[in-house]
């Protein structure tokens, strides 16, 4: 998501700036559009065929990976969160040139910043809200998450490359500490209180010095059991079912700098080559070592409270998908086979907030159109695929239809 203006709008004719702007890149769009995409294509409900052929490898493949693991690990589909605040990152060292040029000084861009991420907190909270089963003053979104932490960035991406490291081994670090050193849960410890079943701990829970970042006992959920308590509630705030926490900003913010130390990569005089280079040892550096951290016992790679070990592993592969759509795109010059990745990219906040309204209020709309006799083609095993193939053009119809007008929504 690119920084534009001071407000919450449509911009009209996105291409005008002057000449000494930094081009824009189509690999971080195309990166960004799949990452979207991913998102989007929940609507094809893969699982549900998946249950109705349990003898399919191929179908439960495809259901493992457009789900989230239920806590330690990794799918296709937990890399979606990880890629969205990747690209924040990356995008920074070209919006701040950008404005540059411009003659923007720090004061106004700073401005800038602080506004964009209060919008993020609000616009995150209630696309929430759209959803009738959640509550408002939820900090757990991805826009409200990237919000908490923009300011922060945004700071950092005017420090010299040096400090950006050194703010990644304190986050990473210190958050470590944070975990570590608050107790584990006792035997006496009621899980189901927290909404952790005896089944659920038998075939996934973590145990010895990893259960210190076990789901509902940990510290964030300890803070959030304080702070969310503190708002009006439609009742006391005990758990988020799948064991997200308010304070995963914080680690976020390491997996942003991961995202703004390939910007600078991607800024740099390197030859092309040697930037994919330095994607792809950065991406096994990062895999290697989270998946360590993980294996030897010090820090589960947990994605849904953002784990040290989890900014590393899936940084690991944010850089690897990033290797791969520059070259592609940008080295290869495969811009026209990346067109449809490039139109949803480039309305990312658009496709999201999209994506959250069709889910809370037109799933199923086309069925109250066409009836359902026209999404059988296949016979009803196959309903959910073909009936979510039909949002998805439709997504991708409309995002293309804003991409030819140049209208963009941006922060």
């Amino acid at each position: 998501m690119d920084a534009a203006r001071q407000t919450l709008h449509v911009v009209m004719n996105a291409d005008a700036g002057p000449k000494t702007a930094p081009q824009r890149l189509a690999s971080l769009d195309a990166y960004r559009g799949l990452v979207m995409f991913l998102m989007m294509a929940e609507v094809l409900r893969f699982c549900e065929v998946s249950a109705a052929l349990p003898a399919s490898g191929f179908w439960r493949f495809l259901c493992h990976h457009q789900s989230h693991v239920p806590w330690v690990g990794c799918a296709l589909h937990d890399l979606i969160q990880p890629g969205f605040y990747f690209l924040v990152g990356a995008a920074l060292p070209f919006s701040i040139a950008s404005r540059r040029a411009r003659g923007q000084l720090f004061p106004a861009m700073f401005r800038h910043a602080v506004i964009r991420s209060l919008i993020l907190i609000v616009l995150g909270m209630a696309v929430n809200a759209i959803h009738a089963w959640k509550e408002f003053f939820n900090l757990i979104d991805t826009l409200t998450q990237i919000g908490l932490a923009y300011s922060f960035l945004f700071l950092l991406g005017f420090r010299p490359v040096r400090d950006w490291w050194i703010a990644l081994g304190v986050i990473l670090t210190g958050y470590w500490l944070f975990f570590a050193l608050y107790p584990v849960p006792g035997a006496d410890f009621d899980y189901g209180r927290v909404g952790v079943t005896q089944e659920w701990l038998g075939q996934f829970g973590v145990t010895g010095f990893a259960a210190h970042w076990m789901k509902n006992s940990n510290v964030a959920w300890a803070f959030d059991t304080w702070f969310l308590n503190l708002f009006p509630r439609g009742g006391p705030f005990a758990y988020y079912v799948n064991g997200l926490t308010t304070l995963n900003f914080i680690p976020t913010i390491g997996t942003m700098i991961l995202g703004l130390i390939s910007g600078h990569v991607l800024r740099s005089e390197r030859s092309p080559w040697e930037k994919v280079r330095w994607f792809v040892v950065a991406g096994v550096v990062g895999l290697s070592s989270g998946w360590g951290l993980g294996a030897l016992g010090v820090c589960p790679v947990v994605k849904a409270i953002w784990t040290p070990s989890w900014v590393l592993f899936s940084g690991g592969w944010c850089f690897l998908f990033l290797a791969a759509f520059y070259l592609v795109v940008d080295i290869w010059g495969q811009k026209r086979a990346a067109f449809p990745l490039v139109v949803i990219g480039m309305n990312s906040i658009a496709a999201y907030c999209g994506t959250h309204v069709y889910q809370a209020w037109a799933f199923g709309a086309l069925y109250r159109v066409f009836g359902r006799g026209i999404f059988k083609l296949f016979g009803d095993t196959y309903e959910p695929v073909v009936y979510g193939v039909a949002v998805l053009l439709l997504f991708e119809l409309g995002l293309y239809l804003m991409y030819r007008r140049k209208m963009f929504l941006r922060i």
